[in-house]
């Protein structure tokens, strides 16, 4: 039996992922979000519709990525925060790992005293991850993880599939 090899570069390089996230990494938070668009043309109904072909979506696809990135992040924080409201056992492993790593930093390297028993901080720390990866386990970050990439990848895709370009960015390509 072959196995089916699927070429991911094949299918990556056509929507130029490595050049969409290139920006990312290059700006601040506040140069992030200057192109965000207003909400009325983000949600703008009148510019709904079905793509006629693969290659009609795939270029309303590679135009409203660029177009609504900043959008799509904000959608992107949004859904993160629907997740981590929905699951609280996750929510409470994230405080209870940060105030617990915050507290042991807070004491700059010194023995933690209570009472007359003496913890170095390798054994808070080990403690912590003790206590931090039963509950960790617990609440089910993967599932929330790959339910956050699924939702995302809906959502997101499916906007920008749907969203019909702009009257006058849709001639701009054609030859006159």
């Amino acid at each position: 039996m072959a196995r089916i090899q699927i070429p991911i570069d094949v299918l990556t390089s056509r929507l130029n992922l490595g050049d969409r996230f290139s920006g990312l990494r290059s700006g601040s938070l506040s140069t992030r979000f200057a192109n965000l668009r207003p909400v009325t043309e983000f949600f703008d109904f009148k510019r709904l519709s079905k793509p006629r072909d693969f290659s009609e979506m795939q270029s309303r696809v590679n135009y409203n990525l660029g177009h609504f990135s900043s959008n799509y992040s904000v959608v992107f924080v949004m859904l993160c925060i629907y997740a981590l409201l929905t699951n609280p056992a996750l929510l409470f492993t994230i405080i209870f790992v940060t105030v617990g790593m915050w507290v042991i930093g807070k004491l700059d390297g010194r023995d933690l005293e209570i009472g007359q028993h003496r913890f170095t901080t390798s054994q808070l720390y080990t403690g912590l991850c003790v206590i931090a990866i039963p509950v960790g386990l617990y609440s089910s970050p993967w599932l929330t993880v790959l339910w956050l990439i699924g939702a995302s990848g809906v959502v997101i895709i499916g906007h920008a599939a749907l969203m019909d370009k702009p009257i006058d960015e849709a001639f701009s390509g054609e030859a006159v």
